[in-house]
């Protein structure tokens, strides 16, 4: 019997002898990589009507949130596979992230979207739902952060480089900064992080090379402040100049490691300690680096091309990492010498999603498809070894966001109601056609670069 595997038998007898918790238990086998190459499909949650961009357990991990381009929330019982509550969110485009509030019993979330607001929904006695405008970004609002262990306080941001601060106890937001590349054009941000390890820093990332890491205590709520300043950056050496590039997610992990995940480009894990300082807007022959001193560790093998990725650590103790990919699979690193461990066929198109269980070896993923998928450690036997250089990329046509038929009429549909919110006027038969010609063409309105929004697949376009 190997050394794993005898450690595990005797933390069973000590969880059933009364002497180590269940908790613990779980902690301690739930990072098992046995269990990783064990992970499965459980079951597939269905009850949405357009893709799904959000993803978020509660505390516990025994409700599951979900949020759609359809602009429904829905709380899974995901063990059950059944719903618990579904309503609207408020907002009249895609929910792009939809999260409990810390210390609410469930019935407080937060919620951003591609109408550029941020919402507050309150699940009142009886199931109503009361939802309110919290604040506004001018384009998408693609990502929430929440404090760590605060029932009021949490970060929004957006395409127009705005990151918000907001406290529940307050009516209005706080505009922290705005985000520019050198202090000139604006970043389209696409995600925020806050350290674990000190909840003053918080990171944000989108349409340039450069993490950027800001303290909060820079600012003077009097007005006068210094928040615009980073207090750290950080960017692979071989990446920095590279101005075709952006960050489409990140994340930390409990010891304050820093995952970033490039478009076009791999994901890097940064350790406390590797960032480039605050004067690396610079550039790369800025003075003081050290050209010896060991770069972040980095994650290959997925596709990050198309659509707006998330990326996350799974594991009680952050053991792993993972991402979805543009070729519809689910991929888990091992962290430590980021080796591939597997790659899963999770989405028939791509997969955007990758929400870990806060102490189980269970994993939601979702993307273009409809449905929500769980994984869980139940297969007979452990997956084969990953040879990357033997995956195989799917191929799409111009059409590959739609599932089915109706799925293309109604997005036609959608933007129909867009252009004549818009523009003030009933679009002809004509105009249906020339915007069924312009989405084969690969230029329809939901492409992020147009900066415009619609009510097609949400985060389904690289900024």
């Amino acid at each position: 019997m190997e050394t794993g595997a005898k450690s595990a038998v005797v933390d069973l007898w000590k969880r059933e002898d009364g002497v180590l918790s269940s908790r613990c238990f779980a902690r301690r086998v739930g990072g098992s990589e046995a269990l990783i190459m064990r992970l499965r499909n459980d079951k597939r949650l269905d009850k949405h009507g357009g893709c799904v961009n959000t993803l978020s357990f509660n505390s516990d991990g025994t409700i599951l949130a979900s949020g759609s381009d359809d602009r429904q929330i829905i709380l899974w019982d995901w063990d059950a596979g059944t719903v618990k509550h579904q309503f609207h969110s408020g907002h009249s485009n895609n929910v792009f992230q939809a999260r409990f509030m810390p210390f609410t019993d469930d019935r407080v979330m937060v919620t951003c979207a591609a109408d550029g607001e941020v919402r507050q929904l309150k699940i009142l006695e009886g199931g109503k739902v009361r939802t309110t405008l919290l604040g506004v970004h001018e384009g998408r609002a693609h990502k929430l952060a929440i404090e760590p262990g605060s029932p009021y306080i949490f970060y929004s941001c957006g395409e127009d480089g705005l990151v918000q601060h907001f406290d529940l106890r307050s009516k209005t937001p706080t505009k922290l900064l705005t985000c520019k590349n050198n202090q000139t054009s604006i970043i389209h941000l696409n995600a925020i992080t806050i350290d674990p390890t000190d909840p003053n820093l918080f990171v944000v990332g989108g349409t340039d090379e450069y993490a950027c890491m800001y303290d909060i205590r820079r600012y003077k709520w009097d007005g006068s402040t210094d928040i615009g300043r980073p207090v750290n950056l950080f960017c692979p050496a071989h990446l920095l100049g590279e101005d075709h590039l952006g960050i489409t997610g990140l994340a930390f992990s409990h010891h304050g490691e820093l995952l970033t995940s490039y478009n076009d480009e791999n994901i890097y894990l940064f350790q406390k300690g590797q960032g480039l300082g605050p004067d690396s807007w610079l550039g790369p022959n800025r003075e003081g680096s050290d050209p010896d001193s060991e770069g972040p560790r980095v994650f290959e093998g997925h596709r990050n091309c198309d659509t707006v990725k998330g990326v996350s650590f799974f594991g009680p103790n952050c053991e792993y990492v993972a991402s979805g990919s543009d070729c519809g699979r689910l991929f888990i690193w091992r962290k430590s010498d980021a080796k591939l461990l597997r790659a899963i066929d999770g989405d028939r198109y791509v997969v955007n999603c990758i929400e870990s269980h806060p102490y189980a070896t269970v994993i939601a993923s979702s993307g273009i498809d409809n449905d929500i998928k769980m994984w869980i450690p139940n297969s007979t036997e452990p997956a084969s070894p990953v040879n990357i250089s033997e995956l195989k990329h799917k191929r799409r046509n111009r059409f590959w966001r739609f599932a089915l038929p109706e799925d293309l009429i109604a997005q036609v549909l959608a933007m129909r109601r867009q252009r004549r919110d818009d523009d003030e006027f009933e679009p002809s038969n004509s105009d249906l056609i020339n915007l069924i010609v312009q989405m084969a063409n690969g230029d329809d309105v939901s492409d992020e670069n147009s900066g415009q929004s619609s009510e097609g697949p949400g985060d389904c376009r690289v900024n």
